[in-house]
């Protein structure tokens, strides 16, 4: 059960950064430059950036040569909101983490489900606070609208638009996620997946859930400005070698069209068009949706193994 939304309690208002460990950085960076990615050396990893914004979107850090694997989440929150997250923690008995190793210390540091290390850190808002760009073809006028092959531009995203998580209890991570962080469920399903936006205003999911046998990064999701962008990188990626995935096609909760990239190490990319927006502290009708209403309106069959989480359980 899932707390009710209170503009009295303090929340999260963006992912900061995400931040994962993979067994080769070279393979990495070729992928996410090939995604449309600003990819920076910086300090033995590699940052993620979309090119024209300033922030850093993610790190990717070199791993032990095991399984790719999300080391921890760091969370934004305003100033104002820091010495009330601190007493919440203390109120509900949630022990402090020490920081990674490599982290930035700063802020509050605890564990969340799935043994996720987490950072809540004063940070500017970086979810975005109006609805996606929504670029369509120009009305037709005696002429061709449709984009030249030969001088159609590389796909670039333009930010993050959410993460989805693996989990091995959904209720768990709503409870946590809600309860003491704040975030507001926007859809759900039969308990396999589930969806949240911040009050603060976001896209329809600044963080997602699937079910699985323990956590993990499933998916990083980039918004586009237009259908166009979501096929051209598709083919982009393809032409990388990256062509498997899933879509193009459009999702029921969201109701975004999506193309998702495989990635080296059996995760996603997932480039999005049209997301559902949440205004601040607006109330979404949030509902538990039946599970053909899960994952998509129209597209291609889901993979079988779309849901298989390849990151080893934490200890």
């Amino acid at each position: 059960m899932t707390n009710p939304p209170s503009q009295n309690r303090p929340a999260i208002h963006s992912v900061d950064e995400f931040v994962f460990s993979v067994p080769d950085l070279a393979v990495a960076r070729h992928f996410y430059t090939s995604f449309g990615l600003d990819v920076r050396d910086e300090g033995g990893a590699l940052a993620l950036h979309t090119h024209g914004h300033p922030h850093r979107w993610a790190r990717v850090l070199q791993g032990d040569g095991g399984p790719k694997r999300l080391e921890w989440l760091s969370l934004g929150i305003h100033a104002a909101d820091l010495p009330r997250f601190d007493d919440l923690l203390h109120a509900r008995g949630i022990a402090r983490l020490a920081p990674p190793q490599g982290a930035d210390p700063s802020g509050l540091w605890l564990q969340g489900p799935d043994a996720l290390p987490i950072q809540l850190r004063v940070a500017p808002k970086v979810s975005p606070d109006a609805p996606g760009p929504r670029d369509a073809p120009p009305a037709p006028a005696n002429v061709g609208r449709a984009p030249s092959r030969s001088t159609a531009q590389a796909t670039r995203p333009l930010y993050l638009s959410h993460i989805l998580l693996f989990t091995a209890d959904v209720a768990r991570a709503l409870d946590f996620y809600t309860g003491v962080l704040g975030l507001q469920v926007s859809d759900q399903s039969a308990g396999i997946i589930a969806f949240l936006h911040t009050p603060h205003g976001s896209d329809h999911h600044l963080i997602a859930f699937a079910k699985s046998n323990a956590g993990g990064l499933h998916h990083s999701s980039w918004c586009v400005p237009s259908l166009d962008a979501v096929g051209m990188g598709a083919q982009q990626m393809a032409a990388a070698g990256y062509p498997d995935g899933w879509g193009l096609g459009r999702h029921v909760l969201g109701s975004n069209y999506f193309r998702y990239v495989r990635d080296p190490w059996g995760s996603f990319a997932e480039y999005s068009f049209d997301i559902d927006y949440v205004a601040p502290h607006a109330q979404w009708p949030a509902a538990d949706h039946p599970p053909e209403d899960s994952l998509y309106v129209w597209g291609p069959h889901v993979p079988e193994d779309f849901i298989v989480n390849h990151e080893l359980a934490r200890g």
